[in-house]
Order: C-alpha cells, then sequence, then structure tokens
C-alpha cells in the first residue's frame, strides 16, 4: 500500500512541477510578446512621423529628409498599408510581389489588419490625413505560439519517457516473475520427489486399514504441490492451450475449495448460458490456479461467513466469468492497484496472487480480467473474459 501511495505522490508532484513549469514559461513568453508589441509600435509611429514629415513638404526643398528616408527603408519586415480618408489603398510595403498583383489581395489584408488589435496611425499632410495599417512580422505570431509548442513538446517528451520507462521497468519484472517462479519450481522438485519416494516405501512397508488411509491422503497434498510445482514451472514460457470445457474446470476448483472454507461460507454456480459445455481454449492448470486465487481472496475478505456466486454468461465474442463474494471490498482508488505486484491487504501476504492471475489470463490466454464491481462493505465482483473457441 504504501509503495503505491508514494508513487502516486511522485506522480502527483511531477505533474504539478511540470505545470508550474509550463506556467512560468507562459506568462515569461506573454511578457516578451508584450514588450515586442510596444517597440513595435514605437517603430510605427517613429514611421508614420517620417510619412508626415515628408508629406508636409512632398518636394523636399526645405529640409533635408534623409532621416526620414533612412526610417521608411529601414523597415523590411513589417506589412505596411497606407490608405486615404475614403480607404482607398495608396500604398503598401513588405507584401509579396507576386501575391500583391492579385486582384483583392491587398484588400484582404487590409481587412485583416482593421480586425486586429492593433489602431491605425495617422499621417497629416498638407489638406489630408492618411491612416498607416500595420500587421506584427511574422516572428511576432510564432514567439506568440511558443508557449503552445513548449507544452506539446513537453508532453510529448513525457508521453515517451513515460512510455520507455514503463516498458523497461515491465520486462524487468517479468525477468523477476519468471525467476522467481522457475527457482521455487526447482526448489519444489527435490523435496517432492523424495516425498514420493518415502510414500511408496511405507505403502511397501506392513501397515493397517487407517495408516494406509493416511498415505493415501498425503499422497493427495503430494499431488498437490506436484500441481504447484507445474504451475510455476509454466510462468514465463508459452503455456499449451487445449480446446477445455472451462464449466467442469470452475466445478473442480470450487469443490476443491469448499471442502477446505467454513461451513458458514456457501458457494454457488449460475450458468446463465444454460449449456452443458462451454468450451475455450486454456492451460487448465494456469486457469484454475486463477479462479482458485480469486476464491481465496474472497474467503480472506469475508472472514468466515457469506457467500461465494461464480456466474457464467456469453457475449458476442468471449465467455465472462464473474466471481462476486459478500466481503469487506475494495475502495474505489485501490481498484486500479488491486493487480499491481506487491499490492495486498493481508498482514503476512506478498501481493503476488492477482498480479500473477493478470499475467496468466491477459498474457497467456489473449483475455481480461478486471474488478467489475467493488465497495467497501458491498462485496466485490471481478470478471475474466475469454475468447470463445
Amino acid at each position: 500500500m504504501d509503495i503505491y501511495q508514494k508513487k502516486n505522490r511522485w506522480k502527483l508532484n511531477l505533474v504539478f512541477a511540470g505545470i508550474v513549469i509550463v506556467v512560468i514559461t507562459i506568462f515569461y513568453t506573454f511578457f516578451l510578446a508584450n514588450e515586442l508589441k510596444k517597440v513595435l509600435k514605437i517603430n510605427m509611429e517613429n514611421l508614420a512621423v517620417a510619412y508626415e514629415s515628408i508629406s508636409k513638404d512632398p518636394d523636399n526643398s526645405d529640409k533635408d529628409v534623409n532621416f526620414e528616408t533612412d526610417v521608411i527603408s529601414r523597415n523590411n519586415n513589417v506589412r505596411i498599408i497606407i490608405v486615404n480618408e475614403q480607404d482607398q489603398i495608396l500604398n503598401s510595403l513588405n507584401f509579396p510581389d507576386s501575391k500583391v498583383q492579385n486582384p483583392g489581395y491587398l484588400e484582404k489584408q487590409l481587412l485583416k489588419m482593421k480586425n486586429s488589435d492593433e489602431k491605425p496611425l495617422s499621417i497629416e499632410g498638407v489638406g489630408f490625413v492618411h491612416r498607416l495599417y500595420y500587421a506584427p512580422p511574422i516572428q511576432y505570431q510564432l514567439l506568440s505560439l511558443l508557449p503552445l509548442i513548449i507544452l506539446l513538446l513537453l508532453a510529448a517528451y513525457v508521453f515517451i519517457g513515460y512510455l520507455g520507462f514503463s516498458t523497461s521497468r515491465s520486462a524487468e519484472q517479468n525477468r523477476v516473475w519468471v525467476g522467481m517462479a522457475r527457482e521455487t519450481a526447482h526448489q519444489l522438485g527435490t523435496p517432492i520427489s523424495a516425498i514420493i519416494a518415502w510414500l511408496e516405501h511405507l505403502k511397501a512397508s506392513e501397515v493397517d486399514e487407517e495408516q494406509l488411509d493416511i498415505i493415501h491422503e498425503l499422497e493427495n497434498d503430494v499431488g498437490r504441490l506436484e500441481l504447484i510445482a507445474d504451475r510455476f514451472s509454466k510462468i514465463g514460457a508459452a503455456p499449451n492451450l487445449v480446446d477445455t470445457n472451462i464449466l467442469d474446470e470452475i466445478k473442480k476448483t470450487m469443490e476443491y475449495m469448499e471442502k477446505r472454507a467454513s461451513r458458514k461460507i456457501t458457494f454457488s454456480l449460475i450458468n446463465e448460458s444454460q449449456q452443458e459445455v462451454i468450451m475455450a481454449k486454456i492451460n487448465s492448470h494456469l486457469f484454475n490456479w486463477v479462479i482458485e486465487n480469486l476464491m481465496r481472496n474472497a474467503l480472506d475478505a469475508m472472514s468466515g461467513k457469506g457467500t461465494i456466486t461464480t456466474t457464467i454468461h456469453q457475449e458476442d465474442n468471449y465467455w465472462e466469468i464473474e466471481l462476486s463474494d459478500t466481503g469487506k471490498g475494495i475502495s474505489s482508488q485501490n481498484q486500479k492497484t488491486v493487480f499491481e505486484p506487491g499490492y495486498t491487504t493481508k498482514k503476512r501476504g506478498w501481493g503476488l496472487g492477482l498480479s500473477l492471475a493478470k499475467r496468466i489470463i491477459e498474457n497467456y490466454h489473449e483475455g481480461k480480467i478486471f474488478v467489475k464491481k467493488s465497495g467497501l462493505d458491498e462485496g466485490t465482483t471481478f470478471a475474466i473474459r475469454l475468447p470463445k473457441k
């Protein structure tokens, strides 16, 4: 529990830090854009003054206008349109020559300038007043889009990083799972073989009826250990899937668990499909392990009293097996983490059962396992979906 709480806290901290970085970048970019707009406006005002100065002395006879012409010539990136009092276009600067020749092009650009936030500047001449419209250069527009570009790049970076980290972590976990499972199967093999040999030795000895019954029960338990070892040995290797009647497999597992559960626990099986044979491609050892694990968790959640109901129904392309209990339930915030390695509510649990169940159903059987519904003190329903034969 603590592991996943810390992990979620780290995620929230990283998200918060990312938001702070983006907000600071956006505000700083807008600040720069506004400052540059102020500079642009001052330059345009100087340009309007230069035009006005030349307009008041069109023959350039009374004064030197070199400064004014220099100011005008230096403007090589801000698009400008000068109109008279009747909105007729008198002059334009810094538009592509190829487009200026197109009829109506300058009129459309003038309309855009009028609809923008930039107010026109007045040019007062001798007996007339002209207006100067301008549009910020493309660099200004790109600067205003910078926060969005940064946000998209940051999102892409985070997504790719998360995807790579998640894939790497998943591969590492898989290697650990496979190593642990196969080592467990290997370690169990030696004592099981030894116990089988001793049982054969005891059966060959002179034993009475009661002792023979005890040996028979011991053989059943050893057989169960062999089954467990076989299950562990199949982790990490592609299991052999066989067309199997899953209804029979569920009945066998339910009968096995019912014998080992409290008498106050009621087991029930509801077959909504009304079919005696429900075929699916499964590995019976691994599939039974999943059902057994879910039933064992249900028993732990009910504290010795309640009902475990297994329901089977069919959809278009799959069989759905619902396993419900009347236990203490799972809180909504924990329903997404119950299948994570290490999650457990038991004092002595390792938190590996549901993680292995998910791996068996989704990786090996191409199915799906999930919490269908649950709530505190309302019980839990797990659902398994298996493709039809």
